[in-house]
């Protein structure tokens, strides 16, 4: 019996000693795993085994990513208004702001861009029709990408319009997660095929995971249409985006239209989850295809995720908020900052910054919101203010720095969305577009109910304890 024993301790130092060795990197996530062994000995360790971050799949990934943008770029230099210098931004506010547009500057494969046309798409009621209309002008080709593509009634509406154009002889290119969307029948695939549209999952679960691959989830929510009009923000395809899901009702959320160059951006990163999705690596150079200014707005388009050497949407969402002079107002489904994130919100509240979050009451997962409320209490008492939105389910993933800046795309304010997602946000910095995000935080708030900090210190100890609990797992969730 002692011999077992001391074989047993042997094994769960070994394990111990590999998730230090590996995780040295992120003791926060290091420590999430860990509680994880203590808790399934055995079965957490198999679980980290299939699950964890693997950098040397992470370089892989980077190594198999589209370079395309990079062996175009002299071209699209030339037929890009790139925005090199701050005395070139339109918006005032950076004219004091050199550190912050250095780091915006040099985050990724997307510049700040400066001949777009952007329009602020409320909810599924505005997204839907907007993107439908463009797919039936397309002429030349449609690439679209979603995280959840659920066959149901607007998911049907989209299938037949793909079919339709690629019997037309356009070219129809389609990538859908393999986990987020895992409920797609195969008929639905079949059909799409059938029809002469080139259909991918990526990264399916089984194969994901016998690759061990399975953490790296594709959020990314991608239209473009013929290289010159595209769209990005939270919404994917299905009725609950348009609150026809009982379990959620009322369903908020924040997508936006993009016209000009900051397309490119969105085309680049399609063509490399195409070429991880398919295999096919992509370089045809129509696909960029020149255009007419459309307009004068300054757009970057951002991708992060395991195939880029920066995590440039959490980069620029620190560089933002440490700049912050007056407001600073976010919109969250998932709230589960990383520590840099916590401590600028913090900051920020503390040196007299208008900091408001607007999380859902509820949430449709419990772990998580047990985990993010187990950073309210402390950023209430530095002077943070959290609204809880009752009218329904709130997804929008948006954020607004004083006069200076706003962000509208797929990633949450969480670890997972910053670090092991492939995300894409549009930051936004034209004074029209930060007016219509503000003007729909405020209607936001009208159904919103602020967390109070006296009652909420008060609540009962056993939620405490789970939140304390959760939260030891929130680099994970």
């Amino acid at each position: 019996m002692l011999f077992w024993l001391v074989i047993a301790l042997l094994i769960f130092i070994f394990q111990v000693g590999t998730i230090l060795l590996l995780e040295f990197r992120n003791p926060s996530k290091a420590v999430a795993w860990l509680f994880i062994l203590f808790c399934f000995p055995l079965v957490g360790f198999v679980v980290y085994y299939f699950m964890a971050e693997d950098y040397k799949k992470r370089k892989f990934m980077r190594r198999r990513g589209s370079r395309l943008f990079e062996e175009l770029k002299d071209r699209l230099w030339k037929q890009t208004k790139v925005i090199e210098h701050p005395e070139q931004m339109e918006n005032p506010g950076f004219a004091n702001q050199e550190r912050l547009f250095n780091l915006l500057s040099r985050l990724s494969e997307g510049p700040i861009t400066g001949c777009n046309a952007t329009s602020i798409l409320t909810n599924g009621e505005e997204a839907f029709p907007d993107m439908l209309q463009a797919m039936e002008r397309a002429q030349h080709h449609i690439h679209i990408e979603f995280y959840i593509f659920r066959n149901d009634e607007i998911g049907t509406r989209f299938q037949q319009v793909l079919m339709r154009k690629a019997r037309e002889g356009i070219k129809v290119r389609f990538v859908a997660d393999g986990l987020g969307s895992y409920h797609l029948p195969r008929s639905f695939v079949r059909d799409c095929r059938e029809a002469g549209v080139e259909f991918y999952f990526f990264l399916p679960p089984l194969i994901a995971t016998l690759d061990r691959r399975v953490n790296y989830r594709n959020h990314r929510k991608i239209v473009v249409v013929d290289g010159v009009v595209g769209f990005v923000g939270g919404i994917n395809v299905g009725n609950d985006y348009l609150g026809l899901y009982p379990k959620h009702g009322f369903w908020r959320d924040t997508h936006i239209r993009i016209e000009g160059d900051g397309v490119y951006i969105l085309q680049n990163t399609f063509l490399g989850d195409w070429q991880l999705a398919s295999g096919e690596r992509i370089t045809d150079e129509s696909l960029f295809p020149p255009h007419q200014c459309q307009g004068n707005e300054q757009v970057q388009v951002l991708a992060s995720g395991p195939d880029q050497d920066w995590d440039a949407i959490q980069e620029m969402c620190f560089g933002a908020l440490s700049v912050a002079q007056s407001r600073i107002w976010l919109t969250t489904p998932y709230f589960i900052p990383d520590p840099s994130i916590y401590e600028a919100l913090k900051t920020a509240a503390v040196s007299g910054v208008d900091v408001r979050i607007i999380i859902p009451f509820k949430s449709d997962s419990v772990l998580v919101q047990l985990a993010s409320l187990s950073y309210v209490e402390e950023l209430l008492e530095a002077g943070v203010r959290f609204y809880q939105y009752r009218k329904g389910f709130i997804h929008a993933k948006v954020m607004i720095v004083d006069e200076l800046l706003a962000s509208v795309g797929t990633a949450n304010l969480d670890m997972r969305s910053f670090f092991y997602n492939f995300e894409l946000t549009a930051v936004l910095f034209s004074g029209e577009a930060i007016k219509r995000l503000v003007q729909d935080f405020e209607e936001d708030l009208q159904h919103s109910s602020p967390i109070d900090y006296e009652e909420f210190s008060n609540r009962p100890k056993t939620r405490k304890a789970a939140e304390m609990l959760t939260r030891m797992l929130s680099p994970l969730l």
